[in-house]
């Protein structure tokens, strides 16, 4: 039997990050994945869905070039091409998280990997023990009992990432970042989409500001958006599918050719030995302290199947804190409260702490400032003026305690708010920081000053 100090079973953001850690840390480190290194971020989720929205976005960018001066006579989509390029994107990554494997020294174990008891793990019926078990096994497209998948008319993200052929009408259910992502993508290819939120506003976890705006974006672009609506049943009888919604003003029947569940995700932690360890489990999610041990010694977990936020860069530092924490070192728990979510249609969403709503609920005095770009000089140069910066502060302290932006190229700008909170910048600090002009970055300095009747620009 091979012995290891640490085995991470699966290898997506959370579990080859913590491999690497691992490694790096000195441990003997072994990684076991039963389909492709990088998991469902890199093959199935983040990266190639990245790569589907650039290419949705050029294709904007065609569409539109009278815009910027440019004359672009003949032009059109292929969407094999668009599909081929993203797969490229994904293979191309995961070799690289084959690189890194050999790198790092790392055995990689090929299968389908189960937990035992006594710190060991069976691959296909070959066993390996380790010191500590640290299971990343992440999560899945969640299944309605009202929308069953069959993977060809009724699909998850995964089938909408590699259709044979781009439909002509799509309804999407569920307006998170997967669903979001996809109206957008088909929507530019030329696909008739229509979303439909059970809640009153399409990304229901974000500010009601920024859910409004991207509304009233989508619907420019042509986007149909119904929200407080839901799906009761569906018919995949015909051609196509047909969706019955139920709204406020009754029912009605939606047509199409494809419907995306985009209801969210199922933890992958069924039949991988949880129960024959006796680990914990509670309400789909696998228990763990705040340093991811489980209530077994030796077992931990991290990512999507522990209760924290189901985000790739939340699992990658939940691993590295957790193998830091086996070599003996000095660590702090995360802060939750100070992650960062972002959504990549066009316009982009980022958003980090508490919404407007949150912060009134806790019952703080609040500061509130807000920049569009339709004010900045850089989004006017580029043609992106949809969109704002809003940020709320503790009017008594001067803490920050949210930030919410949606515009062209704020994934990128968010991290600069959630430092700040990291450092517990006040508000006068951010204000009295030079920002570089022109850029998309000063909106944030321009919405602290407009939160303490300083904005110049506005």
């Amino acid at each position: 039997m091979s012995k290891y100090d640490i085995i991470v079973l699966g290898s997506g953001p959370g579990g080859y990050v913590t491999a690497i850690r691992a490694s790096q840390l000195g441990f003997k480190t072994a990684i076991v994945e039963k389909e492709n290194l990088g998991g469902v971020c890199l093959n199935w989720g983040c990266i190639p869905t990245k790569a589907l929205l650039k290419s949705a976005q050029v294709f904007e960018y065609l569409k539109h070039a009278d815009d910027y001066g440019l004359s672009v006579k003949e032009f059109d989509k292929d969407f094999g091409a668009v599909v081929k390029r993203s797969r490229g994107v994904a293979e191309g990554m995961s070799k690289g998280i084959q690189f890194l494997m050999k790198k790092n020294k790392i055995d990689v174990i090929e299968g389908y990997g189960t937990l035992k008891p006594g710190k060991k793990i069976d691959v296909d019926g070959t066993e390996y023990s380790a010191d500590h078990i640290i299971v990343a096994t992440g999560a899945r497209s969640r299944e309605l009992p009202n929308l069953p998948q069959d993977g060809k008319k009724v699909i998850g993200y995964r089938q909408a990432m590699t259709l044979p052929e781009q439909p002509k009408k799509m309804i999407i259910v569920g307006s998170g970042a997967i669903g979001i992502e996809f109206a957008y993508f088909y929507n530019s290819m030329g696909t008739e989409v229509t979303v439909v939120e059970y809640l009153p506003n399409i990304v229901p976890v974000e500010d009601e500001d920024v859910s409004k705006q991207l509304e009233r974006s989508f619907k420019k672009i042509g986007i149909n958006v119904m929200t407080s609506a839901e799906v009761t049943t569906i018919d995949t009888s015909g051609d196509g599918v047909k969706a019955t919604v139920k709204t406020a003003k009754g029912e009605q029947v939606l047509e199409a050719d494809i419907l995306l569940s985009a209801v969210g995700i199922k933890t992958n932690i069924e039949n991988i030995g949880l129960e024959d360890v006796g680990i914990a489990v509670d309400r789909d999610k696998v228990l763990v302290n705040d340093f991811y041990q489980t209530n077994v010694p030796g077992y931990y977990a991290i990512g999507d199947i522990t209760p924290g936020q189901a985000l790739a860069h939340v699992a990658s530092a939940e691993g590295i804190l957790c193998v830091e924490k086996i070599a003996g070192m000095h660590v702090e728990p995360i802060d939750y409260g100070n992650i960062p979510g972002c959504t990549y249609a066009s316009p982009e969403i980022a958003s980090v702490g508490l919404t407007e709503k949150q912060a009134r609920e806790k019952g703080y005095e609040l500061k509130i400032g807000k920049f569009p770009f339709s004010a900045s000089g850089k989004a006017s140069a580029s043609g992106n003026k949809d969109g704002f910066v809003k940020v709320i502060f503790d009017a008594k302290y001067g803490e920050w305690l949210g930030c919410h932006m949606i515009g062209a190229g704020v994934t990128d700008m968010i991290a600069e708010a959630v430092l700040g909170r990291k450092l517990e910048t006040t508000g006068h600090e951010v204000l009295k920081t030079i920002h570089p002009h022109p850029t998309m970055s000063e909106a944030v300095m321009e919405a602290v000053a407009a939160a303490y009747d300083e904005v110049i620009h506005i």
